[in-house]
């Protein structure tokens, strides 16, 4: 194993338990190369911790452990899989949600790898190619940890990567592949490019918009993929809901959540358009809906425009607010691990202040409760969710 040496900073930082590795705590890399396990030293020499290295948008690598005499081997990866299925237990024992976050990167020990269970089957997300490199081993540990899997897939996010998904082992699934989420039906598909139909960090919010939120509400659902957030709503009981997105195949998957569930789609809207041309078309109309969702990418690009959360945010609460209905909720939610959560509210709060409307903070959702997390690495939580309620 490679030793490298980090500067003071880093080894304060990474001994307080803060997992992520970037390029400036190194003194220097030397031969270190990508997938390498290293052991980190400090000036004087003096154990830091087990890494290794593996380049991703901001981070240089991972912390693995602060344990001098662990081993990086099969019998480390087993640990690590074997406390990540303890901790999600009551997921497992819910026959009311079958798709869930069986390891969280990090805040299960392990930067850089994501694995999602649907069903019965796992899908692994390598987010470096230097944790790519240890598939093999990590591999061999996830079987003998988690032997009663159906089948593994694995999605590839890092640059250059030769493939965006494939079927690895066992059987394959359906396509599509039926999973529960609090007793809802959803299409997935495990084997279609880098997702797979339902974003499963957005669970407890559905649930809210199920059983609360939507009873009786006229739903846009801007930015809606496969319209799961407006076929939470329309089982709670929404009277209508509209789903705007981009992306041609939205409304052939949103047709099919609806359908899977016994909901006629021909009774909800769907619009492959730009969201943007969608609100001014709104407001031209004088279109007025109870629920808004809007959980945007964090970056897009289409013929018309460029959207950023960090940018556009703003602007677009301004447009959702005009076509909010008096006592109407705007549920406001990004994923964007560069915008903490006091930037992200000051950016809704001011899109309400520059239109002169009040609202109050009726809810505020994170991540799930399977989404484990680091306390010392608070990036790790990506996920904000404001809820607001108008008043005026």
């Amino acid at each position: 194993m490679k030793k490298l040496e980090v500067r003071k900073l880093a080894a304060d930082r990474i001994r307080k338990g803060y997992p992520a590795l970037e390029d400036y705590d190194f003194q220097r890399k030397g031969e270190a190369e990508e997938g390498d396990f290293v052991k980190l030293v400090d000036s004087s020499h003096t154990f830091v911790g087990l890494g290794y290295i593996g380049t991703e948008k901001k981070t240089a690598g991972w912390v693995l452990s602060l344990d001098e005499t662990d081993q990086l081997d099969a019998k480390f990866f087993d640990r690590q899989f074997r406390l990540a299925r303890q901790k999600r237990t009551a997921f497992y024992a819910d026959d009311q949600t079958t798709a869930f976050r069986f390891f969280n990167g990090e805040g299960d020990g392990v930067g850089g790898l994501t694995i999602d269970y649907y069903e019965g089957y796992y899908v692994f997300t390598w987010y470096s190619e230097g944790i790519y490199k240890h598939k093999d081993l990590i591999l061999q540990a996830f079987r003998v940890a988690v032997p009663d899997f159906k089948g593994i897939y694995e999605k590839l996010r890092y640059p250059n990567a030769p493939i965006k998904t494939q079927f690895v082992e066992g059987l394959e699934a359906s396509e599509p592949l039926a999973v529960l989420e609090n007793g809802i039906r959803y299409n997935v598909y495990l084997n279609e490019g880098w997702m797979t139909g339902i974003f499963l960090d957005q669970r407890n919010v559905r649930r809210k918009i199920m059983e609360e939120w939507g009873l009786g509400r006229k739903v846009l659902n801007a930015f809606s993929y496969t319209g799961a957030f407006s076929v939470a709503a329309a089982m709670g009981g929404a009277s209508k809901t509209v789903n705007v997105d981009v992306a041609n195949r939205s409304k052939e998957r949103t047709r099919e959540q609806f359908e899977v569930n016994g909901l006629d789609p021909e009774g909800h809207e769907i619009r492959v358009m730009d969201v943007f041309d969608y609100f001014d078309y709104a407001k031209k109309h004088q279109l007025r809906f109870d629920l808004i969702v809007l959980d945007p990418p964090t970056f897009a690009r289409t013929k018309k425009r460029t959207f950023s959360v960090e940018k556009d945010y703003t602007e677009l609460v301004k447009d959702a607010i005009q076509v909010l209905s008096k006592d109407g909720v705007l549920i406001t939610s990004t994923n964007a691990w560069t915008v903490s959560r006091d930037d992200f509210f000051d950016k809704v709060n001011e899109g309400l202040e520059e239109l002169g409307v009040d609202a109050y903070l009726m809810d505020e959702q994170g991540l799930p409760e399977d989404f484990a997390v680091s306390a010392e690495y608070p990036e790790g939580h990506y996920l904000k969710v404001f809820v607001l309620e108008r008043t005026s």
